[in-house]
């Protein structure tokens, strides 16, 4: 009887000390890295968002760029008539 209470209580000191650390160490361990992982997303949109932007804004530069040769090419020939 009493090596059966001397098991139990072992067994209880390991799942106290041992089994449930280890199991709290994880759940923490997956909500951290949940939070990271939601953290990564947002900034991946952000990054995109900001990507998309300065595109358009060269875009529209090059277009700027392109019209303003183009009256110069005109001017020009206009002059050389």
């Amino acid at each position: 009887m009493q090596q059966e209470l001397d098991i139990i209580e072992l067994g209880r000191m390991i799942l106290q000390f041992a089994v449930v650390p280890i199991i709290a160490f994880a759940w923490m361990h997956y909500k951290m890295t949940q939070g990271h992982a939601v953290e990564i997303a947002v900034i991946k949109t952000e990054f995109l968002l900001t990507k998309e932007n300065h595109d358009r804004e060269l875009k529209e530069i090059k277009d700027g760029l392109s019209n303003i040769f183009k009256k110069l090419d005109e001017i020009q020939r206009d002059m050389h008539k």
